[in-house]
This record gives structure tokens, sequence and C-alpha cells, in this order.
């Protein structure tokens, strides 16, 4: 089967067409469903559930969809029994579980956003659901299927670095993504969506399972919210920044140039809600959401930066720095180091650099297929494209590649997690096995 994500030289699809439900049509929901347009041999999408008019009619006109498969709520579209091959299941993090478990008891396939639920009782739930069931559940840890990390995965596999030994992996947020998601987004409180561990950066701790390959054994932590904080607030700065703050003219975080002026779709029309908006909605917004509060004033309670130290069976090490003080926002550096050499490449970047230790000489490796375009709103490096292609595969059985995780798989990348969010709140060292044996995994 010649699957781009093997061969690095095609994308394919499965010859045979999927019926699809969205339940959620966010920005994740409208990202998979213009795939599924401008794939429309191998998808069809036959109804669509979004509380917000604007992006549920985006849905419905995208793919004709009559008013009688159009819904305000998941519970509707899923009382229609099963009517589709699939579930996209797209809601926001706190309403992951309930869905996906209903749509799990119709047997659908089911490609769902990660995090798989803000719990670790609802991981092991849905896992345990999916497996009685026989349904497919592919978490969108969509950094497997980019050909960055595809490509590191293959060095690793044919011997470049011998023996895995070490890996370094740091996240760059950025100071504005992180204003706008973490802060004054939906994902700044902890108690409305998670942690940022599990929101942002449960992608980077399951790419460091899949690159290494074994069981985690011991984690620790260490994270704050040192920046975004009331303490860092402007003199005289208000709550809002359209109430006039001294320091408007000189504040990176300034709503108003943020959004009004900013030519960002994404960070413009997120403000709103709407699929197109104009500078007197946002600005009617702006006073009435958290996107026009000052940052330093907000009610947001996750980590600006944290570090994660893993240890892995054989003594293997691994540390993940996330950091939203850079204007690299999106990116990610990799450092592997092996027992014959070392990869060290940033994401976004044509080439990885190989240093070949035994032999004492260097090299540049090309990324076949790199997009460039690593954020969220560019389809994260190629990687949305490439879950796509995998999803169809799998839900027609016919799936024999590198990238794609079992339910157990995801569901026990995200047990370190939550570990390693036990081991930074009680500042220990926490027995992965241990934690991930109390729910069951």
């Amino acid at each position: 089967m010649p699957l781009w994500l093997i061969s690095f030289e095609k994308r394919g699809y499965s010859d045979e067409k999927i019926s699809v439900i969205i339940i959620g049509a966010g920005l994740r929901g409208m990202g998979y469903a213009r795939i599924a347009k401008q794939m429309s041999e191998n998808y069809e999408v036959v109804a669509v559930a979004e509380p917000v008019a604007d992006r549920r009619n985006y849905v419905k006109e995208m793919f004709s969809l009559p008013d009688e498969r159009c819904f305000t709520d998941w519970r509707e579209i899923l009382a229609c029994g099963k009517i589709a091959d699939a579930a996209f299941i797209c809601t926001m993090d706190r309403d992951h579980f309930a869905p996906t478990m209903k749509a799990i008891e119709l047997g659908y396939d089911i490609m769902l956003e990660k995090p798989i639920a803000p719990t670790p009782e609802d991981c092991a739930a849905i896992t345990k659901a999916a497996n009685e069931r026989g349904v497919k559940v592919l978490i969108c840890h969509v950094l497997r299927f980019t050909p960055f990390y595809t490509r590191l995965k293959q060095l690793i596999m044919d011997g470049y670095v011998g023996d895995v030994q070490l890996i370094e992996q740091v996240e760059h947020v950025g100071l504005i993504h992180q204003s706008h998601s973490f802060v004054r987004g939906n994902w700044g409180n902890s108690e409305r969506s998670s942690t940022m561990l599990l929101q942002k950066s449960c992608h980077d701790i399951d790419i460091i399972q899949w690159l290494i390959d074994k069981e985690c054994t011991r984690v620790s932590s260490f994270g704050s919210t040192g920046y975004f904080n009331e303490a860092h607030a402007p003199e005289g700065a208000p709550e809002r920044c359209l109430e006039g703050c001294p320091a408007a003219d000189t504040c990176p975080f300034n709503a108003e140039k943020v959004y009004v002026k900013s030519t960002s779709a994404w960070f413009r029309c997120s403000v709103t809600k709407k699929i197109t908006t104009t500078d007197e909605e946002i600005e009617a917004a702006m006073w009435n959401t958290d996107y026009g509060k000052c940052v330093f004033r907000c009610d947001n309670d996750v980590v600006d930066h944290q570090v994660v130290n893993m240890e892995f069976e054989g003594g293997v090490l691994a540390s993940f720095t996330m950091a939203a003080f850079n204007g690299w926002g999106g990116s990610r550096t990799i450092r592997i180091m092996g027992t014959k050499g070392m990869l060290v490449a940033k994401l976004g970047d044509p080439d990885i650099h190989y240093d070949n230790a035994a032999e004492g000489t260097t090299e540049t490796i090309p990324v076949i297929g790199n997009t460039g375009d690593n954020t969220l709103v560019g389809g994260h490096g190629g990687g949305d494209n490439g879950i796509m292609g995998t999803f169809s595969y799998l839900v027609t059985d016919e799936y024999d590649g590198i990238n794609a995780a079992t339910i157990e798989t995801s569901c026990k990348n995200h047990m370190i997690v939550f570990a390693a969010e036990e081991a930074r709140e009680k500042g220990c060292v926490v027995d992965v096995r241990e934690y991930a044996g109390r729910y069951g995994m």
C-alpha cells in the first residue's frame, strides 16, 4: 500500500468512500471538514452538530446538507442512531467524554480531537468502551503524521543513531499564541478546559514515547504561571484594553492591536466565533469576552513554562520543555542522541542535521514533503492531511503504517501527562506504571 506516511512520496487515501458526521465545528472541526471536502472521493460528510450558527451553517453549505442533518447539540445528532461510518468529535476538552461514549455505543469509528478527556478516569473509560465495542478510536496527535516526525522515526528505525539514549524536545509556543489561546482564550483556565501539558503538549509527550518506543517508568515536572499574572500588569492598566491603558502603544498584547488591527483571520474570528467578521463586531466582543481583557488580569491558571523529565525502560531518558517566551509560535526543536550518533532538527526547517559520532562525520538529511507551515491554521505541517489519510485506511481495515497509535497507546501516553502533573503539583517523582495502574491501564 503506497502510504505517503511510509514512503514520503504519496499521500494515499483508501479507495472506499467513508461517510462522516462532525460533532463540533470550531477551528479543528472546520479544518477536518475542509480536508474532507478536498478529498470528496474518499469522504462524505452527512451531518453536523455545532451550537454556533455561523460555524454550523458553514459546514452545511460546504456539503449541501439538508436542515434535518444540521443540529445544535451532540445529543440530537447521536439520537438519530448510526447514520454514518465514522464520527469526527472536535468539541471542547470537557465535552469529549459524553459524545464519545455515546458514539462508541452506537458503533461509530471515531477520530477524536486530543486530549482524549481531561481526567485519567474518563480516558481509561473511553479506552475500555472502545475495546469492548470493537470500534476504532484515533486520537488527533497530528504531529505523528507530519513528514518531519515521520522522517525522524524512520531514521531511528534505520539505525542512524543506534540505540536511543536521550531525547530533548522543546515546544516554542510563542508569546502572542500563549496570550491568545492560553490566557484570554478557551484553554487559559484548567477548570474550564484542561492543563497546559494535557491540552497543548500531550502532542510532545506522545511523540517522545513514539520515537523511543519503550514504556515510560518515572516522571518529574516543574512549571508555573510565571509571567501572565497580575504582578506583571503595567502600572495603571485597566481590566480591559479598550478602557485606555497607559501602556497601549508599547504592549504587544494590546487587544486592539492583536485583534482589530490584525490581518490574521484566526485571531479575528476567534473573538466573535464567526467565519467572517467586522472590526465593529470584534470591538463589541472585546467588551464582553476575555479577548478584550488585559492579559495580566485574566483568570488563567495554566502554566506558561514547564519542564518534564522522563525515564523509560532500559534507562533511556527524555526531557520536554514548553515555553511561551519566544516568537517561534507553533515551532518545536528536537535533539535525539544515541549510541551511534545524533539527530538535531527544528520543525519547519527543510533539513535534519545528522552527527555520525561513530564515523566522525556530519550531513544534512532532507525532510521530504515538509510543508513549512507548522501552525494550527496551517495544518500542522501536513499532519492534518496525514491523519485524514490514515483514518480512511483504519476505517476500511487497510492500514499497515507506522504512525497511528491504538487507543491503548494514546491512553497510556496521556497517563504520562497526568502523572507529570501530579509530580509537578506534589513536587515528587511519580512511578508512571503505578499511576496508570490506578485506572486499570
